[in-house]
């Protein structure tokens, strides 16, 4: 699932207002703050030269060293087949499924349009269902009350990092005979129940690297399946349903010029070049989630006295990846979320909304058939949900800037 919600808007002259919460630490000539932010060092920028200086660009060994990389870091017996978006990966998760025409995939309503978009790509009709209150993550209950007969697949979004309730999900998959997507496109690492998501039951898992996710290649994303047909058939799929691929034939040492086109295929490779940039980002992810969990740790610590639902924490031995910082305006909050948006926004931070329901959405309102009454939770989370500015490159005194902001804005 990629949120195209990175673009920094700019800062807006201090109203009157903003100017009296400005202070030393946050001064209002400060440069704007934006939500998320890449962290691409120097050693990527050194492995994309190398790439380039290669000679190979496309789709070859380095996409292969990360594929196996990224693979070995789950370490489970998986294949990972990287793709160019998280997209594309569901896309030809569901496609080497067999999903189609006729066929219903139950998705959240509180997710990116990617997630039912790509059932629609199938002649599949998508079927919307709530979330739970806490975490904001697809309600196995409302799953459930959804299952028809036609249902084929169930699609959990680990929402902002944080995993589904799997074991439940899985459970309703395995009574129902139904195929289970995982859309981790916010959930790497996150682990459920001591598990890396990712090598859990479920049939397929895709993973996101856009450019504000917890690891990038700018855009980019990785398939990760167990069952080896599956797995043959998604790597057919990524490249025009050729029956060989494209590396193998150029790098031969005998001629190879033949292939077979053998399916209507799609355009989903990865470049090198995209391929580079993750190795080395992959390398660093674990210092990534523990900065990750720093600062979402300061934000529970330091806004625990305002009016707002802090993001829940998981529990046992599950951890949360900390992709978005997602908090709640209580009910005897100062300020409404739009209202909040734009006074931090003028004080020189940026924030973001994650996500506008589906089904308030026109193509999805005037092409999905529910009742606009069955979504209450997603509905209230979103009337008053703000994502406040977390990601690794973020100093302390940036977050401080949040922090001060939020208490002279929301202060009781």
């Amino acid at each position: 699932m990629d949120d195209h919600q990175l673009a920094e808007p700019a800062a807006a002259p201090a109203a009157p207002a903003a100017a009296e919460l400005a202070s030393a630490d946050a001064p209002a000539a400060a440069p704007f703050l934006p939500f998320a932010l890449p962290d691409i060092g120097e050693e990527e920028i050194a492995a994309v030269v190398e790439c380039l200086r290669s000679g190979w660009v496309t789709t070859g060994p380095t996409a292969r060293r990360f594929e196996a990389a990224f693979r070995d870091y789950l370490g489970a017996d998986l294949q990972a087949i990287s793709v160019n978006s998280a997209t594309a990966g569901l896309h030809l998760a569901l496609e080497s499924l067999g999903i189609g025409p006729g066929d219903e995939v139950i998705v959240p309503t509180l997710t990116f349009t990617a997630t039912a978009e790509v059932v629609r790509y199938l002649g599949a009709q998508p079927v919307l269902v709530d979330v739970d209150a806490a975490t904001l993550n697809m309600d196995p209950q409302a799953v459930e009350t959804a299952i028809t007969p036609r249902t084929r697949a169930i699609v959990p979004v680990h929402y902002a990092g944080m995993a589904c309730e799997m074991d439940a999900l899985l459970a309703l998959a395995r009574r129902h005979g139904l195929r289970v997507v995982e859309d981790a496109a916010h959930a790497f690492p996150t682990r459920y129940r001591g598990r890396l998501v990712g090598t859990l039951e479920s049939d397929i898992t895709v993973f996101s690297f856009y450019a504000n996710k917890t690891m990038t290649t700018g855009e980019g994303g990785m398939v990760v399946v167990r069952d080896p047909e599956l797995a043959r058939r998604i790597r057919l799929m990524r490249l025009h349903g050729i029956s060989q691929d494209a590396f193998d034939r150029y790098v031969s040492k005998t001629p190879a010029w033949f292939y077979e086109v053998v399916a209507a295929g799609f355009k989903y490779n990865l470049t090198d070049i995209a391929a580079a940039i993750g190795i080395e980002q992959l390398r660093k992810i674990d210092r990534f989630l523990e900065q990750r969990r720093r600062l979402a740790a300061r934000y529970d610590e330091a806004l625990a006295g305002l009016p707002l639902v802090l993001p829940p924490r998981p529990e046992g031995d599950s951890t949360h990846a900390w992709h978005l910082y997602v908090v709640r305006l209580k009910e005897n909050a100062p300020l409404r979320r739009d209202q909040l948006i734009v006074r931090l926004s003028e004080l020189g931070i940026g924030t973001s909304v994650h996500f506008i329901p589906l089904h308030r959405q026109p193509y999805w309102r005037d092409n999905c058939v529910f009742d606009p009454g069955r979504f209450p939770v997603a509905e209230a989370a979103f009337d008053a949900m703000l994502t406040l500015p977390l990601y690794t490159r973020m100093r302390d005194a940036d977050q401080e800037r949040v922090i001060h902001a939020l208490h002279g804005l929301l202060s009781c």
